[in-house]
């Protein structure tokens, strides 16, 4: 079994995933929500140090700027990504309110063109976004059952 992180930018579908997998019975983190995050957008190092010290099987949802962090301690990074189009369309009529004003919007597509080239660089798989959910969820699950 094996620790993932799931990563990419806003509106590519992370949250979806991560519900995916719980409704299959897998253990998961949305670092979103639950008060994972510090104010300064930073994950609580020492309550994340703790999560990981206690799980072997987990699935973590998150970009923050800290998460590099914690690469060694996930068998698996892996990068949703999808085109800023999609992203943008995305964001628009989700429940989570980020990504509807048009700073917001410009903030998302300056964090394509210079965090995503990050994240890819430290992902061990990319998945393309713009897949079914169900497809996903089977990608990410067949990390989690490996045997490390």
């Amino acid at each position: 079994m094996a620790r993932v992180l799931l990563t990419g930018m806003s509106g590519v579908g992370k949250t979806t995933v991560l519900g995916e997998l719980r409704r299959r019975g897998f253990r998961t983190v949305d670092t979103d929500y639950g008060g994972w995050e510090l104010p300064d957008g930073t994950w609580d190092e020492h309550r994340m140090s703790g999560l990981l010290a206690r799980h072997r099987e987990l699935v973590v949802s998150g970009t923050v700027d800290n998460q590099v962090r914690f690469y060694h301690r996930f068998q698996h990074i892996v990068l949703l990504s999808a085109p800023l189009e999609v992203l943008l369309r995305r964001v628009a009529h989700r429940s989570n309110p980020y990504g509807r004003t048009p700073e917001q919007r410009a903030e998302i597509a300056r964090y394509v063109h210079t965090v995503e080239p990050l994240l890819r660089r430290g992902a061990t798989v990319e998945l393309d976004g713009r897949r079914e959910v169900s497809e996903l969820a089977d990608a990410v699950e067949s990390l989690v059952r490996e045997v490390c």
